[in-house]
């Protein structure tokens, strides 16, 4: 009889902070549209089937079955479907992580993997996930979380990325209210004068407390969200400028495009022309 026993060192394991804020099934149909938003934390987007494309603040690239996309915290991104063969995938929220290069230590908004070759392991781990989150069974949550640190971490050995613990930042409450209503609203009438009613604090304070937490003014951020969605439309829709401008949240197609120019240095034509004559190149 063949006998092989391997031992383990009695070395000190360091736990990954981590914690799955949700895992998503989806599937795209024809009334369903992806608007560009960002999260707090670090999204796992696995296609299990069809194609697409994915935008990630100013790129645009094609996705397919079993390709891998980790979107880093506040990074603005969104997916695109093909009508004859939709998109189906697999989305995680992971809280307290984030990714960077094992080398450069620099941190990537995003990343692009294809696992073709590890199509098995990775539905493993992603099935028993949306198994134990569905049935809700005697210690699911635990489990979740041992499948989660195994998954991660599997995930970075096969891409060869070192993981990095997201720094925890002071953020208000107040804050993310703010930046998940202009996410909702931005097709709407937003002022200083809005967010401060809704969230009972002063205006200076406000844009204070938002900018410690973006990096920007609420009211850029509105825009920036607004220029976003308006390149998305200009590229994948055949809408006039001035429907794109109402679309979008903004008051005039005059006050669009100058906002427009000044964000892009080119009108909204411009801009679509452009993005026309690179897709038929």
């Amino acid at each position: 009889m063949s006998n092989h026993r391997y031992g383990l060192e009695a070395t000190e394991l360091e736990k990954l902070d981590i914690r799955l804020l949700y895992i998503t099934q989806a599937q795209y149909d024809t009334d369903w549209y992806s608007i560009a938003h960002t999260h707090h934390f670090t999204e796992l987007f696995y296609i299990v089937n069809g194609n697409g494309h994915f935008f990630v603040e100013n790129k645009k690239f094609p996705v397919k079955e079993d390709d891998l996309i980790i979107i880093n915290p506040n990074v603005s991104h969104t997916e695109l479907s093909t009508n004859d063969n939709p998109l189906e995938y697999i989305a995680l929220g992971i809280a307290g992580l984030k990714f960077q290069d094992k080398d450069s230590h620099i941190v990537c908004n995003y990343q692009l993997h294809n696992f073709h070759c590890f199509k098995e392991e990775f539905s493993f781990y992603l099935k028993t996930l949306l198994q134990e989150v569905q049935n809700k069974d005697e210690y699911f949550e635990s489990i979740c979380q041992n499948l989660l640190e195994a998954f991660v971490l599997t995930l970075a050995r096969i891409t060869e990325k070192k993981l990095s613990i997201a720094p925890t930042k002071k953020i208000t409450k107040e804050c993310r209210f703010i930046e998940q209503y202009i996410d909702e609203h931005f097709t709407e009438d937003i002022t200083l004068e809005t967010l401060s009613n809704l969230t009972y604090l002063n205006k200076y304070y406000l844009v204070h407390s938002f900018k410690e937490y973006k990096g920007t003014s609420p009211i850029n951020y509105l825009i920036d969200k607004r220029i976003l969605e308006a390149k998305h439309l200009l590229e994948t829709t055949n809408h006039p400028v001035a429907k794109i401008a109402d679309m979008t949240g903004f008051s005039s197609q005059s006050y669009f495009s100058q906002v427009f120019k000044r964000e892009t240095q080119m009108t909204p034509n411009e801009f679509r022309k452009m993005k026309d004559k690179k897709s038929s190149s």
